[in-house]
């Protein structure tokens, strides 16, 4: 039944991963120009909320640019923007609302990484920190981790001119993950479809295309471990002591049309998620406490993987 089911299964992969690349294509364009007309929307913080998700094209903009969503971080985008000379973030207000955030730079339109400042390796007591960078256009985004109780986006000034002044958040502005699932519909299937099978396949296919299909626009300081989950399939991860204690551990599970299911932080040395009836793939961000700990260190390796159960260990060298 399995071979009979490769001879569908393959063929169907390859026109969604067509199907994909063409809609990214096109949104992502379609996109632009929209930046480009409403230029007052790139000197805005764009926060990551029901109200955004229900703006026009903005569901399938996320669903085509970074579809593993980020159930645990408040995300804020800015820009596009030029600048001659630097880039400057309120790092205080960053400070006073979160206890781990990371500000990423991007190229644009290309939304290559450029550059990162993490909280964990500031050491600076004065307000504001600043990036040289050569001319060009640039996009900004920010992750709040383990917010606090006052949540700000900071002002950001860009050669000296301040581009966003602060932006308060509620504290259940990421409450609308627990609906989007109800978003699913052919569009968003047809698109994913392919992500299940190049999973399944992985040991046959180059890992770096699998990691540039799969993985979002990722901090650089973030280690990820993922894989696909069969109907079924039971799911079982250990750590060691050492990562419990110096890393954030955080898990989704997705859908096969990408959208979060269900998500936790891991705060104990074992994992384990029940068999479900549908196919899926789930993430795991890693992410260090301390300056001390790099996730570079850190590896995933499958200790058992068949049709029932799938056993994950992650190690730091």
């Amino acid at each position: 039944m399995k071979k009979i089911s490769f001879l569908w299964e393959i063929p169907l992969a390859f026109l969604s991963f067509l199907f994909y690349k063409i809609t990214k294509f096109i949104i992502g364009n379609l996109f632009t120009i929209y930046l480009a007309i409403n230029k007052d929307k790139a000197s805005q913080w764009r926060v990551l909320s029901q109200e955004t998700i229900d703006s026009p094209l903005t569901l399938p903009v996320l669903m085509t640019k970074g579809p593993r969503w980020n159930t645990h971080a408040i995300i804020g985008t800015l820009g596009p923007f030029f600048l001659e000379k630097s880039i400057a973030i309120d790092i205080e207000s960053a400070n006073k609302s979160a206890r781990s955030w990371i500000a990423v730079i991007y190229s644009f339109p290309g939304y290559k990484t450029v550059t990162s400042l993490k909280s964990d390796e500031i050491d600076s007591a004065d307000r504001w920190y600043s990036l040289e960078l050569k001319p060009g256009k640039y996009s900004l985004g920010l992750r709040y981790y383990n917010r606090l109780d006052n949540i700000n986006l900071p002002a950001v000034k860009v050669d000296e001119r301040e581009l966003v002044s602060p932006v308060t958040i509620p504290q259940n502005i990421n409450d609308f993950y627990h609906n989007l699932i109800k978003a699913k519909n052919w569009f968003y299937s047809s698109l994913h479809y392919y992500i299940f099978t190049i999973l399944k396949f992985r040991k046959w296919l180059p890992e770096s295309f699998v990691r540039k299909e799969y993985l979002p626009v990722g901090a650089p300081d973030t280690f990820f471990a993922y894989n696909y989950l069969d109907r079924e399939q039971t799911l079982q991860i250990e750590f060691s002591s050492e990562i419990i204690n110096n890393f954030d551990i955080y898990f989704t599970l997705y859908d096969r049309s990408s959208l979060p299911l269900s998500w936790c932080q891991i705060k104990s040395e074992k994992y384990s998620l029940p068999a479900r009836e549908e196919r899926g793939y789930y993430l795991l961000r890693i992410r260090p406490t301390s300056p001390t700990f790099k996730a570079e260190s850190l590896q995933s390796q499958i200790v058992s993987l068949d049709d029932n159960i799938q056993e994950l260990q992650i190690i730091y060298n």
